[in-house]
C-alpha cells in the first residue's frame, strides 16, 4: 500500500493494517480463542448493558428516526 502523507510518516491505517498481520503471523488460533474467552467474560462481568439491550435502544432510536423524517 502506498504512502499517501507528505511528511513520509505511515498512516494510522497502514500502520494497524502492519500490526495486526504481525500479530496474526505470531499467533495461533487457540491464542484468539483465549483473548476472545477472556474479552466475553469480561464483558459479562462488567455493569455495562447486555448486547440485547443495547440492540433494542439502537433500533428503537432509528425506529424514531425514520418515523420523524
Amino acid at each position: 500500500m502506498a504512502n499517501n502523507n507528505r511528511d513520509g510518516k505511515m498512516s494510522l491505517e497502514e500502520a494497524g493494517r502492519k500490526g495486526g498481520e504481525a500479530t496474526a503471523s505470531n499467533h495461533d488460533k487457540e491464542f484468539y480463542q483465549e483473548i476472545g474467552q477472556k474479552g466475553g467474560e469480561a464483558r459479562r462481568d462488567s455493569d455495562k448493558m447486555s448486547r440485547e439491550e443495547a440492540g433494542r435502544k439502537g433500533g428503537e432510536a432509528r425506529a424514531r428516526q425514520r418515523k420523524d423524517k
